[in-house]
């Protein structure tokens, strides 16, 4: 069975760094591709004997009345359809248009600002519909690829829910691509702990030292029972990926401590997360 990503979102956000991503992975790519040929190249890969399993299709914005009739189209055809839907702050879209010195595609004869705007507007229905938006007003390339990785990079494509569990710094900003977002800063910090304080969450001492406060036992198992409550009713729903992220203040102790015992959690329950420690060394 095929599987078909139509990756789409904002002009400059970073559809074409996502999309050398993928075939670096292996995925065959077609950019810049009308909507109205997305069905024709469905039909192509599923020739017999056609060697293209998976298909990355990129879509820019000046095609957003289009994008999702020839998406329904797709999934007529193929039940393992995917939409990406990359966005990016307004102020960090000027300063990558003014680098590059392109025309947006949206601009008539107000500013880059406006056409920003108007294509954010037009494109707010695919966002609705999109399976992941990823934010990469912080992202340069290689960590654009690298959550691109992290979403398609392995070897097994089975119809299940992708999940991934992160952690990260309040200080440093909330992530803007995760499902659940879980406040870790209630515990004891040891960064107050001289000994523990140049050590992370994924060293012993300190993950001893987080699990083994009282408060932390009855938060885990309540988190374990919400989980278990809402994740079979995502795959129920046919969701296709899900981030849950615990934060604490720098991102190097308190979260990377619970975010590793989480996945290990939903690891024995048969959901072998990915885990992203997002700030751990900065």
């Amino acid at each position: 069975m095929n599987e078909f990503v139509v990756i789409t979102g904002l002009s400059g956000a970073g559809r074409t760094q996502a999309a050398n991503s993928l075939e670096d992975l292996g995925w065959f790519v077609i950019d810049n591709l009308p909507p109205e040929l997305i069905p024709k190249v469905a039909d192509l890969a599923k020739v017999e004997g056609s060697p293209i399993e998976r298909v990355a299709l990129v879509v820019g914005g000046g095609y957003h009345d289009q994008i999702l009739p020839a998406i329904a189209d797709l999934r007529g055809v193929s039940d393992r359809v995917r939409i990406v839907f990359l966005e990016a702050a307004t102020d960090q879209l000027i300063r990558r248009y003014e680098t590059t010195r392109r025309r947006h595609p949206f601009s008539t004869t107000g500013s880059v600002s406006d056409a920003i705007v108007g294509e954010r507007d037009a494109l707010e229905p695919v966002k609705v519909e999109a399976d992941i938006v990823l934010n990469t007003t912080d992202l340069n390339v290689h960590q654009l690829r690298q959550r691109m990785v992290e979403l398609f990079g392995d070897d097994v494509h089975d119809a299940g829910m992708r999940t991934a569990v992160m952690s990260f710094g309040f200080k440093h900003g909330l992530p803007l691509d995760v499902d659940m977002v879980i406040d870790c800063r209630f515990l004891p910090n040891p960064h107050w702990v001289e000994e523990l304080r140049p050590l992370t969450g994924k060293d012993e001492p300190v993950r001893d030292y987080v699990l083994g406060q009282d408060l932390t036992g009855t938060f885990l198992e309540r988190i374990d029972r919400l989980l278990g409550l809402l994740m079979p009713a995502y795959v129920r729903e046919g969701k296709s990926y899900f981030t849950i992220a615990f934060g604490c203040t720098g991102g190097h102790h308190r979260s990377v401590a619970i975010a590793e015992d989480v996945a290990g959690s939903l690891a024995r329950a048969g959901y072998d997360p990915t885990i992203v420690h997002r700030d751990i060394d900065k």
